[in-house]
């Protein structure tokens, strides 16, 4: 067995680690029996649960018991950054992803495509506080590059500008914290692009914002209510924008695309069509109540096949219930209702109980 926990790396310390917080039990079902070494803290790190600048915790090597008398080494700080796939998932060796987190579940499915181009991103606990959080489904496209780079960076850069501003300046700041991971992007030496969905939960506020065609649906008391509106190129206010900067969208057997090529009209990287493809969402901020059961976050893989009332109806049952382990298995029953209907493209589901994060 895989885990999800991803261990990568340091150019700058050996001892860099890729960190979920809270406890979960973790799962993957690989194309193959191969596994890799597991990511584990040494029992002398012990987590510190300060408030920095990038909203997110650290970690610091203490010294030995034995080591007192020597002088103390300096501090190392460790960032904790998103959860995402394992690198394996980019040359298609994982097929499944599933996660059971603190008031949140994931199961993602590989499609036709060789190589599984979809990723998510979870950070609970933020500053300490249990009833803050960020969650992210991003669906790539033209590989799973900027999936990757854009669920790794996305919160960080959003809890940066968070952290820098007033609570009334919350919506400017997920823009601002967009616009620079795609900036940043752009100036790496990779190609594609992805979609993004995210909802940040902070101070009791549910902050949803979308580029491109990944959705959001809330259950309020059973009832279907989406948070986002999907970017394509068939809406009239995308399409005029397109056009009024020089570029064209015709429709080709029944999809809309720009300039002949893509069918989202707004997504991180696609450098080749940056001048109309722009990373910039659309958010929505409202109360988290009792009455806001839980959110569903999406791939249009599942969209494109399920309703979004069919979908709170499939996972209701077990997100409210005593038993709320079993909304893992609500996320499998609809990335499978899709595929039986028809979905040959990589579905990635989260479900996050809201009443966990109820201040």
């Amino acid at each position: 067995m895989v885990s999800p926990l991803l261990c990568k790396p340091s150019t700058s310390s050996p001892l860099t680690l890729n960190l979920h917080h809270g406890s979960s039990s973790p799962s993957s079902t690989p194309s193959n029996s191969s596994s890799s070494p597991a990511c584990l803290l040494s029992p002398l790190t012990l987590p510190l649960h300060s408030p920095l600048n990038d909203g997110l915790l650290r970690f610091s090597s203490s010294t030995s018991p034995t080591l007192l008398n020597r002088k103390r080494p300096a501090r190392i700080n460790i960032p904790t950054p998103s959860l995402s796939f394992p690198t394996a998932v980019v040359d298609g060796s994982f097929n499944e992803v599933e996660f059971q987190g603190d008031g949140y579940f994931v199961y993602c499915k590989r499609g036709k495509r060789a190589a599984m181009e979809d990723r998510y991103s979870a950070l609970v606990n933020l500053l300490g506080d249990s009833k803050q959080a960020f969650f992210g489904v991003f669906d790539g496209h033209g590989g799973g590059k900027a999936a990757e780079f854009v669920a790794n960076n996305l919160d960080r850069n959003i809890m940066k500008e968070v952290m820098s501003r007033c609570e009334e300046e919350i919506i400017e700041a997920v823009k601002d914290g967009y616009l620079s991971t795609d900036a940043k992007f752009l100036k790496e030496d990779l190609s594609g692009g992805t979609c993004s969905v995210t909802a940040m939960i902070r101070n009791g506020n549910l902050v949803v914002s979308n580029a491109g065609d990944c959705r959001a649906v809330l259950s309020r008391g059973g009832v279907a209510e989406v948070l986002t509106d999907d970017h394509r190129p068939s809406r009239k206010d995308e399409r005029d924008r397109i056009e009024n900067q020089g570029g064209y969208v015709d429709c080709c057997n029944g999809i809309w695309r720009i300039q002949g090529s893509l069918a989202v009209s707004r997504a991180f990287a696609d450098r080749h069509l940056k001048q109309w493809v722009v990373a910039e969402p659309e958010t929505t901020l409202l109360r988290i109540t009792p009455e806001c059961e839980f959110l569903i976050l999406a791939s249009d893989g599942l969209w494109d096949k399920v309703s979004i009332q069919e979908a709170v109806d499939v996972v209701r049952p077990s997100s409210i219930g005593v038993d709320k382990s079993e909304s893992i298995s609500a996320c499998k029953r609809l990335v499978d209702l899709s595929v039986t209907r028809g979905s040959i493209d990589d579905i990635s589901v989260m479900v996050i109980l809201l009443a966990h994060f109820l201040p």
